[in-house]
């Protein structure tokens, strides 16, 4: 590699990357995150999303300045990816579509690969987009911090420095014999998370660092350390790039290539064995979230400790979490102390705070006893909007469908159901068979069995309507495309 004084600065002058990973099962804080939405997609604290918080992080300011960002997701996620993007004023940039999830190595790989392929010099700052940092200021100065040693050829992970002994986050230990300038130090090895003893006995040392999976790199260093460290990987990878598609916008990498991949973190699989690995701590406020114990902690209380949300009521309670995610619907706890209770039209949780750690068990009985509620979001997000199922019986179903102005459903037809729609906000072009019509609010129709069908909203507003559905199967597969905007198959959702 040319390492001229010229190289230098084309390096020092190059662009940085953002990538945002956008994957996640969301077990730990349901209801409101599931494996069909999970967390980084919902408001927790504050009017924006977790994924929304994470992207306005790394916009170009004084300090630091960023090419366009890099979304590694999967399919069910991206359109709801370009949608919260666009809300913010972020133009939705690159992004890239994981066939099936196999973790933080083989996405950081695509993202290093694809990057490089756009310019040699590239850097990338990668980072979760699911987690809390406030401190957007104090970020920007970290990551110039690093951005010297990148230019030096060093791998870097921002450590967080820990303000208590935490059980449920992994460490990182650093070397306390060469600590440089502004703390920067070699990194001996990765932590998983501790037992409380062990935690309390890694605070006191101070050389420890909470492992918060954000990494700053030349994508040329972390493609050398992928050769090196992981060949399969980096191979499989490569071919899953050179035979990707282009689809609407977005790149969906090859899926024969990337359903070999192993299933690996990319601690495990580079951090971990690189040897130009370096440290740089972060001081400032930062969570991940990763139960509803910290969403309490993070958020504002009351002056006997109580979080409430907008419909949400406390009497005679201390130190508790109650939130309603329902439009209509009222929470109130009565002589609570350390409880947490989250209230959802289709699913309610209520636990001790103590247990947040553990509500996993929650899902994974529901899963057990094949509840939908364990996985699958009320509000299902297709790329025209929204629809949410507000009743269901023997035969019949109720939603509410949202449109996005602009937007339209496939033309499509219904094997085994007839559909009555009444518009109850906007207006809705509606297409049955050969004849098309324009409805407004308090206005129906119905579409019979088998016909051709489709509703468009040509207006400014979103267009609400209620649709009732009735059939001997009922499910989101009975569905025959013949014509979709948004390119999906037969059966295909939505």
């Amino acid at each position: 590699m040319n390492t001229t004084h010229e190289h230098e600065d084309r390096i020092s002058m190059a662009s940085i990357y953002p990538v945002l990973l956008a994957g996640g099962s969301g077990t730990r804080l349901w209801p409101l995150s599931r494996k069909s939405y999970p967390k980084q997609f919902s408001n927790f604290i504050g009017n924006k999303t977790l994924f929304q918080q994470s992207a306005l992080r790394m916009i170009t300011s004084d300090r630091v300045k960023f090419s366009s960002q890099i979304t590694v997701t999967n399919s069910d996620f991206r359109f709801i990816v370009g949608e919260q993007l666009q809300e913010v004023g972020i133009d939705p940039g690159h992004i890239l579509i994981e066939p099936e999830a196999k973790n933080t190595a083989s996405a950081i790989l695509a993202a290093s690969i694809y990057s490089y392929s756009k310019e040699e010099n590239a850097i990338l700052l990668v980072s979760p987009s699911d987690h809390q940092m406030p401190d957007k200021e104090n970020f920007h100065d970290v990551i110039n911090i690093g951005l010297a040693q990148v230019n030096k050829g060093k791998l870097i992970t921002f450590g967080i420095r820990p303000t208590h002994p935490e059980t449920g986050f992994g460490y990182l230990q650093i070397s306390s014999d060469d600590i440089e300038k502004y703390g920067i130090s070699r990194v001996l090895t990765f932590i998983e998370k501790p037992n409380r003893e062990r935690a309390e006995e890694m605070l006191k040392t101070g050389d420890y660092l909470w492992n918060a999976g954000i990494f700053l790199f030349k994508a040329i260093d972390m493609i050398k350390a992928f050769q090196i460290y992981a060949p399969k990987t980096f191979k499989l990878v490569s071919n899953a790039i050179n035979s990707a598609t282009v689809d609407l916008g977005f790149l969906r990498l090859d899926s024969e290539s990337w359903s070999q991949l192993e299933d690996i973190s990319i601690d495990y699989a580079i951090m971990e064995k690189a040897q130009n690995l370096v440290s740089v701590p972060y001081s400032s406020k930062w969570s991940d979230l990763g139960g509803w114990d910290a969403v309490w902690s993070e958020s504002a209380k009351d002056a006997t400790g109580n979080v409430t949300s907008e419909r949400a009521y406390v009497v005679d309670c201390k130190n508790t979490l109650l939130r309603s995610e329902t439009e209509g619907q009222q929470v109130v706890g009565l002589g609570l102390e350390n409880i947490m209770a989250i209230a959802m039209a289709d699913a309610v949780l209520v636990a001790n705070k103590n247990e947040a750690q553990n509500v996993k068990k929650a899902v994974d009985l529901l899963k057990l006893n094949k509840i939908p509620q364990a996985d699958i979001f009320p509000k299902d997000h297709r790329p025209w909007g929204w629809f949410e199922s507000l009743a269901m019986g023997n035969q019949f179903q109720v939603k509410r469908i949202c449109v996005k102005p602009g937007a339209s459903l496939s033309l499509q037809s219904h094997k085994y159901r007839s559909e009555h729609w009444v518009v109850v906000e906007g207006t809705v072009k509606v297409t049955i068979n050969d004849k098309v019509k324009f409805l407004s609010e308090g206005q129906s129709v119905y579409v019979p069995l088998n016909a051709i069908h489709r509703m468009e909203n040509t207006g400014k507003l979103p267009m609400v309507l209620i649709e009732v559905q009735t059939g001997t199967y009922l499910g989101e597969d009975d569905i025959i495309r013949y014509e979709d905007i948004y390119s999906r198959g037969q059966g295909a959702k939505g």
